[in-house]
């Protein structure tokens, strides 16, 4: 085999010549129909942070909605471009992560990854990590476009034609009669099951756990003994009003019930695997490898839900798909939005990543202004077939599209 040539051998160097957040504006699309539901939250527990269970939705006379977006710019050309992205986080992409990264090697993704964790000592968690998560999912992005390949073919390619989903009901009445009718219609759609949001915690006494076994109820009834269910208490819970709930459903099957405590007690979580057959998940508050280990080796989660747009991004999420395999436990994301998770899952094994979250609600209204964004068809997605992440946006959906200066 003859030697590869100087002249083919040297590698040239893309380097960041800008880090921009841009906002996006334009008229918002109608919000869902329907009241707004009451969702149980850590801060529940306050009676001044508890709103009525429902509250009716207002008239629609329009309005404007605003989005942001991370574009990462290079000396060859070649840009990178991820969003939505929180709103929270763009001061710290423009202030205190942009100025490390102008001049570097675009495609030197888990150099920049290290590097930024290392820079700030309190970045493990929260808006830095959903911040650095931004950066490193626009640089995958941004290979992909380089490269011209989808990013689940940088990750090694696809492990199957489409990626099923879930059903989140995030938002949706607890009305059982509209219950039922919105469970037989995402059976009936072809999702890989389906997942519901709790209105009750511990504040709400005898007569609220009798709604959350209720709603269980209802939708066991409606979908039959065999499809997925799955149900998020949100951090909302204590202990013992987790094992009231899962004492009385237990004959119901849950597929998991989700984060019933907040990430920081752990110590619940493993009295509650303990003490029920129903599975336990968690994972969008988990932000490492680290974090998430011990909920590993305790054999506390049954599923892991981390989150690429808050954990380090698909470089972080991979780091974590590999952990848990370890421990036979799935990785199914969060489902903050839909772009990084779809690619990660689409390219991991159906045995560790079986599907997405879909947030029925949540998801079109999130990426209103982009051209074309991936959506479910019969409860799957089928694979992205454009450059990187291929999100572009719809400049008939945009009024104004500004860089923001800090």
């Amino acid at each position: 085999m003859e030697p590869v040539s100087r002249e083919h051998s040297a590698v040239r160097r893309i380097r960041i010549a800008s880090v921009e957040v841009q906002l996006v504006r334009g008229a918002a699309p109608a919000p869902p129909q329907g009241d707004t539901q009451r969702q149980v939250r850590a801060e529940s527990f306050y009676d001044s942070r508890r709103p009525p269970f429902r509250t009716p939705a207002a008239p629609w006379n329009g309005g404007e909605m605003a989005a942001h977006y991370l574009r990462i710019g290079t000396d060859a050309g070649a840009e990178g471009f991820y969003g939505p992205i929180d709103a929270d986080v763009t001061w710290l992409i423009s202030e205190k992560i942009a100025p490390e990264l102008i001049g570097e090697d675009a495609l030197a993704g888990n150099a920049h990854w290290d590097l930024l964790e290392r820079l700030e000592r309190h970045g493990r968690h929260g808006h830095y990590k959903m911040a650095l998560s931004a950066i490193d999912n626009a640089l995958w992005d941004l290979r992909g476009r380089v490269f011209g390949a989808p990013v689940w073919q940088l990750l090694g390619g696809a492990t199957r034609e489409r990626v099923p989903a879930y059903l989140s009901t995030l938002g949706a009445s607890l009305d059982l009669d509209e219950v039922r009718a919105l469970a037989a219609a995402a059976k009936e759609e072809g999702f890989a099951g389906q997942k519901w949001f709790f209105g009750d915690g511990p504040a709400d006494g005898a007569a609220g756990l009798r709604r959350n076994v209720a709603l269980a109820e209802a939708v066991r009834e409606t979908i039959g003994p065999d499809e997925p269910m799955m149900f998020d208490a949100y951090r909302g819970w204590d202990l013992a009003y987790a094992r009231a709930w899962a004492e009385r459903v237990d004959d119901l099957d849950p597929t998991w019930l989700e984060e019933p405590f907040g990430q920081n007690q752990f110590p619940a979580f493993a009295a509650l695997a303990r003490s029920t057959r129903i599975p336990i998940s968690a994972g969008e508050h988990i932000y490492d490898r680290q974090e998430l280990l011990p909920y590993l080796t305790e054999g506390v989660l049954a599923v892991a839900q981390c989150d690429p747009e808050w954990c380090g991004g698909v470089t972080e999420l991979v780091r974590i798909c590999a952990l848990a395999e370890v421990f036979g436990v799935p990785v199914i994301p969060h489902g903050h939005g839909i772009h990084s998770a779809l690619h990660v899952v689409a390219s991991q094994s159906p045995a560790l990543c079986p599907k997405v979250e879909y947030l029925g609600r949540h998801i079109p209204n999130r990426h209103h202004f982009e051209l074309e964004p991936p959506v479910p068809v019969g409860g799957s997605f089928e694979l992205p077939s454009r450059p990187g992440f291929g999100i572009r946006l719809d400049d008939a959906k945009i009024d104004e599209i500004s860089t923001l200066r800090f």
